[in-house]
């Protein structure tokens, strides 16, 4: 009977070490912090009130994504999904993404300029100038805080039209 004690003690010991082995092989993703850039109309407006529609009313919200080899696009479709906080909800900060049928189908950089293809299956990108312009802003200011780009070009080119 003591045996058989001693060697269910004995695999329990193997067990437990086994068990914390295999969590160890198990590692975490690193992460890294990128900014996305939403709304505030609140800040975005003239001496008489008036909604002014430029990059004045965007807000950089921070979020951590892991870290891969496609920084840039992980974070443009991060940005896509127009996930809010309540927080940030609250604070007065909108956006109108994710809009249905519009998606990243890739990027490339060259030259400083970072080229941003899309599907637009629905058109939900067109609308009014001032509609687009955020729009086009949130993107643009989002992929400027990557090393490298300088400007941003989107395909095709009707996307975003007034």
């Amino acid at each position: 009977m003591k045996i058989l004690y001693i060697l269910i003690i004995i695999f329990a010991i193997i067990g437990g070490f086994f068990i914390c082995y295999e969590k160890s092989l198990v590692e975490e993703p690193k992460l890294e912090t990128v900014s996305l850039y939403y709304y505030n109309s609140s800040l975005d407006k003239d001496e008489t009130g008036n909604i002014m529609c430029s990059k004045n009313g965007l807000v950089s919200v921070k979020r951590d994504i892991p870290i891969t080899i496609t920084p840039i696009q992980d974070t443009v479709k991060l940005l896509l999904k127009g996930e809010l906080t309540e927080e940030e909800i609250d604070s007065g900060i909108s956006t109108e993404y994710p809009l249905i049928g519009f998606e990243l189908k890739g990027a490339s950089l060259k030259d400083g300029v970072l080229t941003l293809e899309f599907n637009d299956l629905n058109g939900q990108t067109v609308g009014g100038s001032c509609r687009t312009a955020i729009l086009w802003f949130q993107i643009s200011e989002t992929v400027k805080q990557f090393s490298g780009v300088e400007s941003v070009r989107f395909m095709p080119e009707e996307l975003f039209q007034p």
